[in-house]
């Protein structure tokens, strides 16, 4: 017997950043379905936000205000919630290059580190870092190899034209 696909919720607090919605839940829908991790059943939140906004959530939860690339919050079963997924776009745009991805994997890896943690993976030591990179290249290169790597935009806001 099949899961019921788990709902995801979306919000793009990032100006500039395109995101195909559709896709976006596709990325945990197919984790999902993939079973190599079991994330807690329930409602997933994923908040994509700015700098200012990620630097706030890092300030307020973890008493540290610089800017980071994935924040997780766990959920409660009672409520039906199986976590909330903070992610910075301006991050993946800003490190994209450091590991040679397109914005759009780079976002999408974010994606996946997040989904990973609500699935119990922890990387706060050496050998839960080992485990946690293994498991995104695996998700990763699943996510890759049936197209579902979502066509993340992100166009930064220039300066003001007179």
């Amino acid at each position: 017997m099949s899961r019921r696909q788990r709902s995801v919720l979306l919000h793009n607090g990032c100006p500039g950043l395109v995101l195909p919605v559709k896709a976006a839940r596709r990325i945990f829908h197919r984790l999902d379905s993939f079973e190599r991790w079991r994330v807690p059943e329930g409602t997933l939140s994923v908040a994509f936000l700015d700098r200012e906004s990620m630097c706030r959530v890092h300030a307020g939860f973890l008493d540290d205000d610089s800017l980071t690339d994935v924040i997780t919050f766990d959920g409660d079963k009672h409520d039906g919630q199986a976590g909330e997924i903070c992610v910075s776009p301006d991050q993946a745009l800003d490190f994209r290059g450091s590991r040679r991805l397109p914005f759009a994997e780079e976002l999408t890896l974010y994606l996946v580190h997040g989904y990973l943690h609500l699935a119990g993976l922890d990387d706060a030591d050496p050998a839960g870092r080992r485990r946690m990179r293994t498991a995104e290249r695996t998700a990763m290169d699943h996510l890759r190899s049936i197209r579902a790597i979502p066509a993340f935009r992100y166009e930064r806001p220039g300066p003001a034209l007179s």
